[in-house]
């Protein structure tokens, strides 16, 4: 196992509940990703869509299992999975990956929420859980790009409900105070860039205000040992194959196959512990 963090760097995480690593997939890499993202049929033939309170709009697509694509390349790739058992201290199976698409001048915001506030419910007992963002354009704060609390992973697991559009986030008197105390980091990124994050760590995005998109991939993780005690819609532990960095090039624009059939989320899918709670009676405690 060779991972790409520093010592200081994996302390970063430890500390922060992040770690921004500037050129994780190279500028060819990256405009791979980029461009197969654009073209892939697979792709623009499951989108759906996340309104945000105001209801303007982020495009999403969730696949379960990362297949023999350039992105699966990229997800199964030793530099990606050696990085998250380094910082999940074990092996790790692919848990799912989306690509959320802010278009100009009208893609969503999205609430300050934990990624274990829904996966929690999912039956994962333990927060051994992260995902990597990687850009796959420029994201800056005009764009909506990502913002975390720093160091918010160490308040643990918030309650979470649904709130005004169609998002679940976390209790809005415990981001209230939370916000107060820590500090509030946007991560600006280059296309090629990754952002690595512990499930714990609450995050959220600013609509986009820009002339220019937002696209990036998310890919999660979830620590072998953690199965999930229960089925739901993303994969229980799956052995996963990891590849060599140079098949992320060697695949160029090859786009889903077969091992994708019905691996694809058609619409966004929340637990049913969440979708029974209200967020507006977080404000009324």
């Amino acid at each position: 196992m060779t991972s790409i963090l520093t010592p200081a760097q994996r302390a970063s995480f430890d500390r922060d509940g992040y770690i921004l690593v500037r050129g994780f997939f190279d500028p060819e890499e990256a405009a791979l990703l980029k461009r197969a993202m654009e073209a892939d049929p697979a792709i623009r033939d499951n989108l759906y869509n996340r309104n945000d309170a105001k209801g303007a709009t982020t495009k999403m697509v969730t696949w379960n299992h990362p297949g023999n694509s350039v992105y699966g390349m990229a997800v199964r790739s030793e530099k990606m999975v050696d990085t998250m058992e380094d910082l999940l201290g074990g092996e790790v199976y692919h848990y799912h990956s989306k690509l959320t698409a802010k278009d100009p001048l009208e893609g969503g915001a999205w609430e300050w929420h934990q990624d274990y506030g829904y996966w929690y419910h999912n039956g994962c007992m333990f927060p051994y859980m992260a995902s990597a963002m990687a850009a796959l354009d420029e994201t800056n704060r005009d764009n909506g790009c990502l913002q975390v609390l720093k160091g918010s992973h160490h308040l643990g697991r918030i309650d979470h409900g649904l709130l005004d559009g169609d998002q679940v986030g976390a209790d809005l008197n415990r981001v209230e105070q939370a916000e107060k105390q820590l500090e509030t980091v946007y991560a600006e990124m280059a296309a090629g860039d990754v952002l690595f994050f512990h499930c714990n760590t609450l995050h959220r995005s600013d609509q986009n205000r820009s002339e220019n998109r937002r696209w990036t991939m998310i890919c999660c993780y979830n620590a072998a040992r953690n199965n999930p005690y229960r089925e739901h819609h993303h994969p229980r532990y799956t052995p996963l194959e990891k590849v060599a960095n140079g098949a992320i090039k060697k695949a160029g624009l090859k786009f889903s196959d077969a091992t994708h059939e019905g691996a694809f989320l058609k619409k966004a899918a929340a637990p049913a512990e969440l979708t029974k709670k209200v967020g507006a009676s977080f404000a009324q405690n």
